[in-house]
């Protein structure tokens, strides 16, 4: 019997993609919806606007958009929210013991909050014992990386564990679906580059070196490597294109760095639905990856890595590219719920009268 779950943020972008996703997974099911207030009510058919390239599921369209509160809410929530709304709404569905699956910024770097990428730091789910909802009604808040952190992290990945990095240079091509419905307006992305996405840098930054740090007792220690970030919104659809170079602690040759990423085989995330079987694909061709080709690679949940040169300031310099509302957003939080479950952490815990 599928585990039946809820979606808030239900309408937007990554709303959609969830039930995209999660139409015909062989462990959930989607049985509640909420959204604005000036959404609840309705049928969720008239109450999106559905921009996927698949049909609304018809069962999905008929279904109620609920209000966005904990009663009558599934205790799996997936959240889809924006920043300031998620930080007044989801502690409030964690408090009514709801395991909250987040890809919201909102609690990312929270001291408590596991921020997971199931290839990378699958350990640092242990966090969720500290949070004082766990202890008071067994709910949690779990989040997934910024969708321009996470395709980077998945191809240093395999580095940091064979050769360590000390420096980092990145520099994205971010689609324009990662500003949400209806975005950046035609007029000021057609023809253009804009050299700035909100919080974007500091964002990717933090975030990055927390996934790539290690867990010490009961906190991250971030991995101890300089970083800098310059974040670009560019006039592509889908996928985020990022230009990286890294300097290493331990010298390595290209064959050595190509290996890494083909041996990349962590047992964290293997067999779980969502899972690629190949979590970053190494292409030869010069001029890849390119969004248009390379994005589905692995269901949309893959890396793929290409371009791999010697930097003349740093080491080693490549481009990488990754699907960003697919792993970088709704895909990326369903593994995370995957995880959950293999580990026994989506069953109702008892807590004290």
């Amino acid at each position: 019997m599928r585990q039946k779950i809820g979606i808030l943020g239900a309408t937007g972008m990554v709303g959609q993609r969830f039930i995209q996703l999660l139409e015909n997974h062989p462990w959930f099911e989607v049985a509640w919806l909420a959204a604005s207030d000036r959404s609840s009510g309705k049928a969720y058919g008239e109450a999106v606007r559905w921009k996927l390239d698949t049909p609304l599921p018809e069962r999905i369209a008929k279904m109620p958009v609920s209000p966005a509160v904990p009663s009558g809410a599934p205790r799996v929530i997936f959240a889809a929210l924006d920043a300031d709304i998620a930080r007044e709404m989801e502690p409030a569905f964690a408090a009514a013991g709801c395991a909250v699956i987040s890809n919201s910024s909102a609690f990312r770097m929270n001291e408590d909050v596991p921020l997971v990428i199931p290839e990378v730091n699958a350990e640092h789910l242990a966090l969720v014992e500290r949070q004082s909802w766990r202890k008071e009604s067994g709910g949690y808040i779990v989040t997934n990386p910024n969708c321009s952190a996470i395709g980077l992290v998945l191809a240093l990945k395999p580095i940091v564990e064979r050769f360590g990095i000390e420096a980092i240079f990145v520099s994205t091509m971010q689609a324009v679906s990662g500003a949400g419905y209806p975005g950046v307006a035609s007029l000021d992305i057609l023809g253009n580059v804009v050299p700035y996405i909100k919080n974007e840098e500091e964002k990717m930054e933090a975030e990055t070196l927390k996934l790539l740090g290690r867990l010490r007792g009961s906190a991250v220690e971030p991995l101890a490597a300089k970083m800098s970030a310059h974040c670009n919104r560019v006039a592509v659809e889908d996928g985020h294109t990022e230009s990286v170079s890294i300097q290493l602690a331990k010298k390595a040759t290209r064959e050595e760095l190509i290996a890494a990423w083909a041996e990349f085989a962590p047992l964290a995330g293997k067999d779980l639905p969502t899972a690629p079987s190949q979590p970053v694909e190494f292409v030869t061709a010069e001029d890849r990856p390119q969004p248009r080709l390379d994005r589905m690679r692995g269901n949309g949940m893959a890396a793929t890595v290409g371009r791999l040169r010697p930097c003349g300031l740093l080491d080693w310099k490549f481009t990488v590219l990754s699907h960003n509302t697919i792993r970088g957003a709704a895909g990326a939080a369903l593994l995370n719920a995957e995880l959950l479950v293999s580990l026994g952490k989506l069953e109702p815990v008892p807590v004290p009268a």
